[in-house]
C-alpha cells in the first residue's frame, strides 16, 4: 500500500469515529510526522479527504475537519433518500427474477431480526451488518452511477451515525426498518422497499437532528 493511501485510511478513520473533531487543524509538519509519511503522500491523502468534503484548506500548509451541522446533514439525507429509495426499488426488481438474490437479502432480513444492540461488541457487529446490506444493495443495483454516488453518502455517514450510536431507541428502531427494507427487496415488493426506506430515512434524520440540539 502506497504512503498516501495508509495516510488516508488512518485519517478518515480518525475523522469518521470522531478522534479528529471538527475543526480540528491538521498542520502538514506534525501530522507527516504523526503518521510517519512524508509531506508528498500527506498532501495527496488531504486532497482526496478535501474532495470527500471531510476537509478545507485554510491555507497552503494548514488544512482543518469541516463541521457537520444541521444544514449539512438535511442536505446529506436529502441526496440519500432519493439515491436510496432508488436503490431499494431496482434491487426488489432484480430480486423478483434472481431466487439467489432474494435469498441474499432473506438472510440478511434475518440477520437484523435476530441482531443484539447491548454493547459495543454487539453495536459493532450490527453496523457491520449494516455494510453487509450495503454491499449486497450495490451488488442488486449493478449501476456503477448509483453505487459510486451513495459510496460517497456513506463517507459522510459514518460521522452522522455516531449521534444516534449512543440512542438505544432509535437503534433498537432501525434494526426493525433494517429488517422490513431488506425482507421487502427478498419478496420483490419494490414499493414496500422503497417505502420502508424513506420511513427509516426519515426516523434517522428527526433522531440526529434532536440530538444536535
Amino acid at each position: 500500500m502506497r504512503a498516501s493511501d495508509i495516510a488516508y485510511a488512518t485519517l478518515l478513520d480518525e475523522i469518521q469515529s470522531g478522534t479528529l473533531r471538527p475543526g480540528t487543524v491538521l498542520a502538514e509538519v506534525e501530522q507527516s510526522t504523526r503518521l510517519g509519511v512524508s509531506r508528498t503522500p500527506l498532501r495527496e491523502a488531504l486532497g482526496r479527504l478535501a474532495a470527500d468534503g471531510l476537509v478545507a484548506q485554510q491555507s497552503p500548509r494548514v488544512t482543518v475537519v469541516t463541521d457537520v451541522d444541521a444544514d449539512d446533514i438535511r442536505d446529506l439525507f436529502a441526496v440519500r433518500r432519493a439515491l436510496e429509495e432508488t436503490a431499494a426499488r431496482l434491487a426488489s426488481r432484480r430480486a423478483t427474477g434472481d431466487a439467489a438474490l432474494a435469498a441474499s437479502f432473506a438472510a440478511i432480513a434475518d440477520g437484523f431480526a435476530r441482531a443484539a444492540i447491548d454493547g459495543d461488541d454487539a453495536l459493532d457487529a450490527y453496523y457491520a451488518l449494516i455494510a453487509r446490506f450495503d454491499t449486497a444493495l450495490d451488488g442488486a443495483v449493478a449501476n456503477d452511477y448509483l453505487t459510486a454516488a451513495l459510496r460517497t453518502i456513506r463517507t459522510h455517514l459514518v460521522r452522522v451515525r455516531r449521534l444516534a450510536r449512543d440512542n438505544p431507541a432509535r437503534v433498537a428502531a432501525s434494526v426493525s426498518e433494517h429488517r422490513l427494507v431488506a425482507s421487502a427487496i427478498a419478496a420483490g415488493d419494490a414499493e414496500l422497499a422503497a417505502h420502508a426506506t424513506h420511513v427509516h430515512l426519515h426516523n434517522a434524520l428527526t433522531s440526529i437532528l434532536e440530538s444536535l440540539k
